[in-house]
């Protein structure tokens, strides 16, 4: 029987999806945590009774989902969270039209609803003046990527500042989505007053966390995120996209 499609004490699923698993478990066992050195493909292969193509198949598959880490001749590490597989799977599903640009707005406006009222109790005087200088640096930057580069900063140390590693994971898994969207909204502002709206709602957003202010903080990140999505939503009819 082909070794990939083998089972292991009868369970089923392919060796690969074993391995994966049989790595996992050691990471938890063994109470291993993120930068902690992992045995080699050899020795697992060895200790688990399979081939170290298989092993290595395994690796791969925890690389790509940003399990362990490897590379550079060295043996593999276990690796941090990261967004950017998350983000992955999201544009996936807007790509696909399993979900809607409007959907993702949605469920962003809900998670940093929350980022910005534990932002203004739990940020550091260096995160309040980043989040400052990222919102009033949306007023002077003068290119599309530079605007889109300054808006998905203003949010993402937001949800860094909110004291929460997973609401700053989350909200990075939005990037690559953000850079399609920001733009979009911006181009619908054809007005200095309308533009001049948006700015003020981020500034805002940003006073109230530097000012500790939680309940503030919330009800101008709500505002915003109003602003926001309502010009999504006319720009997406206007263009017929989803």
């Amino acid at each position: 029987m082909n070794e990939a499609v083998q089972t292991i004490d009868g369970a089923r699923g392919s060796l690969v999806e074993r391995a994966m698993d049989f790595v996992r478990d050691h990471i938890r066992d063994h109470d291993l945590k993120v930068g902690d050195t992992l045995p080699g493909e050899g020795s697992f292969a060895a200790e688990m009774g399979v081939s170290r193509p298989v092993m290595r198949e395994a690796f791969g598959a925890l690389a790509a989902l940003r399990l362990v880490d490897v590379g550079n001749g060295r043996k593999p590490r276990v690796g941090a969270i990261d967004g950017s597989v998350m983000a992955a799977s999201m544009g996936h599903a807007v790509n696909t039209a399993q979900v809607s640009l409007a959907d993702v707005w949605e469920v962003r406006r809900t998670l940093e609803l929350r980022t910005a009222e534990m932002a203004a109790t739990n940020r550091s005087e260096e995160q309040a003046r980043a989040i400052l200088a990222a919102a009033h640096g949306l007023a002077i930057e003068g290119d599309e990527a530079a605007r889109t580069a300054a808006d998905t900063a203003f949010h993402q140390t937001i949800a860094a500042a909110s004291g929460n590693p997973l609401f700053y994971q989350i909200v990075r898994s939005f990037e690559e989505l953000m850079e399609r969207a920001i733009p979009r909204a911006w181009q619908g502002r054809t007005t200095e007053a309308e533009r001049e709206e948006t700015l003020a709602l981020h500034r805002e957003v940003a006073e109230a966390i530097a000012a500790r202010e939680p309940a503030r903080a919330r009800i101008a990140m709500e505002r915003h995120f109003a602003n926001s999505v309502g010009e999504l939503l006319r720009r997406n009819a206007e263009f017929g996209l989803p």
